[in-house]
């Protein structure tokens, strides 16, 4: 039986449980894809991740967990390099309006739809299925715009309006920087600007998705209505856990 698209999963508003990857290691984003997470967010905006490092990553990211790629900025050139990867979608940051959001659609799609350029690379399997992956690459590819300043909330109906567009990410952190309370992503104006966000969404029946700390986070976000959650992030994993191995096995000292 035939794995389902990512895409399809997606917009069916199916609970996709992902994890961010922030170091270039094609190690730790297999240990993750085996793991059983739907998908990994590959973050080249605040990651130490460029193109080739990005490349190296989405290889190493097996089926049926999906490759998503944030990309640094919303430009051409960073969209063409992120989707040469093969990767199964991106993530593109700082999507203030609907302009915002025409703008990351246009690079992602080929002709007609867009103005994506045209190029060998891994995603066509360096030419050798260039046209099969041309004529599907549209139909298959998630674009997901990340609300992350008031002005995008406040934009909100207009950037789900944007045909293309395929879900909306909310990211706390830097909405809580744009109101002037850095950090604070549980002060009550931040939680209603990510709760506005949120059910604009559920109201246009567009998924949603939001970054989580850690395993209670993730399932309060399901539960909210979320259906693509990215609970943690590698970094914080492995120093955790590293930190609770010392606790369990070193002598404590007064």
């Amino acid at each position: 039986m035939e794995t389902p698209r990512f895409r399809d999963r997606l917009l069916r508003r199916e609970p996709l449980i992902g994890t961010l990857v922030s170091l270039p290691s094609p190690e730790l984003a297999e240990i993750a894809s085996d793991a059983g997470f739907d998908w990994l967010f590959i973050d080249m905006e605040h990651g130490a991740i460029g193109p080739a490092e990005a490349l190296r990553l989405a290889q190493a990211v097996r089926p049926p967990c999906a490759a998503i790629i944030r990309v640094p900025e919303n430009s051409e050139t960073a969209v063409k390099k992120a989707l040469d990867t093969g990767a199964a979608g991106l993530i593109v940051p700082h999507v203030d309006s609907a302009e915002d959001a025409a703008r990351a659609v246009h690079w992602s799609k080929y002709p007609p739809e867009g103005g994506r350029s045209v190029g060998f690379s891994r995603a066509n399997r360096y030419g050798l299925r260039f046209q099969e992956n041309v004529d599907s690459a549209n139909s298959e590819t998630v674009l997901i715009a990340q609300v992350e300043h008031i002005d995008g909330v406040r934009r909100i109906d207009g950037i789900l309006g944007v045909s293309g567009v395929d879900a909306v990410f909310v990211g706390p952190y830097d909405l809580s920087a744009s109101l002037g309370k850095p950090g604070r992503i549980q002060d009550a104006d931040v939680r209603e600007a990510v709760r506005t966000a949120r059910e604009a969404c559920v109201s246009r029946k567009i998924p949603a998705g939001i970054f989580a700390q850690d395993v209670q986070g993730a399932r309060q976000a399901l539960e909210e209505g979320y259906t693509l959650v990215c609970a943690g992030l590698d970094i914080v994993i492995y120093a955790r856990a590293s930190a609770e191995t010392v606790r369990s096995l070193k002598p404590r000292t007064s």
